[in-house]
């Protein structure tokens, strides 16, 4: 049995749950992070020092793996249950899925926080519009570049869904998600065909389908 900690309006915890559920995987999921608290404990930081959410703990003996850090949680995943497939077997392939992999985390997602935080997180009285106005800007700029990559290939990889979407998939719901009542988003036509392609999946069922929080 797989067990996933955290709570799932984590971004992070909704690649993983994405993820498994993508793969056909057997799971149980216990709350953690924010409000639920655990991640404090001394059980969870054995697990995990970072106190941070998702971790995950896979087997048993020998081959018991327990893992955090999303996007690494989504290759191990993927690398195990759909080697060839999911999980690229050819190295070029491979690396521009973890390429895209990585953008996501170090890139679009350091651009596109603080307008979800801000917006979604935060009471309308303590917002910073200095932090939303240069969030917006940033990110729009890479959902363009986003767009104009999806204009060339129907997925983040190439032709066909790879381990790749997931994060960056993940990273759409959460701007596709912004209240309409703060934020008018542009027509990326590639990006929205390719998020609906997405949403069509069984495997986003209950992540993707779900409000931001």
């Amino acid at each position: 049995m797989l067990n996933i900690w955290g709570r799932i309006s984590s971004i992070n915890v909704r690649k993983v749950v994405w993820c498994a559920q993508e793969l056909g995987l057997d799971f149980q999921r216990t709350e953690a992070g924010g409000r639920f608290g655990v991640v404090q404990t001394p059980e969870y930081l054995a697990l995990n020092p970072n106190a941070m959410v998702p971790t995950i703990d896979d087997g048993e003996g020998a081959e018991r793996v327990t893992l955090w850090e999303s996007n690494v949680i989504v290759r191990y995943l993927c690398a195990k249950h759909s080697h060839g497939n999911l999980y690229p077997a050819e190295l070029p392939a491979r690396f521009d899925a973890e390429r895209w992999m990585d953008w996501q985390q170090t890139t679009l997602n350091r651009a596109s926080r603080d307008a979800f935080v801000q917006w979604v997180r935060t009471p309308p009285s303590e917002r910073q519009p200095a932090l939303i106005e240069a969030s917006v800007r940033a990110s729009e700029a890479l959902f363009a570049m986003l767009d104009a990559h999806l204009a060339r290939q129907p997925y983040m990889a190439g032709q066909r869904f790879t381990m790749a979407d997931i994060p960056v998939g993940c990273e759409a719901h959460r701007w596709v998600g912004l209240p309409a009542a703060e934020y008018r988003r542009p027509s990326w036509p590639n990006v929205e065909r390719w998020y609906s392609e997405l949403l069509s999946r069984p495997g986003t069922r209950g992540v993707l389908d779900l409000s931001l929080e």
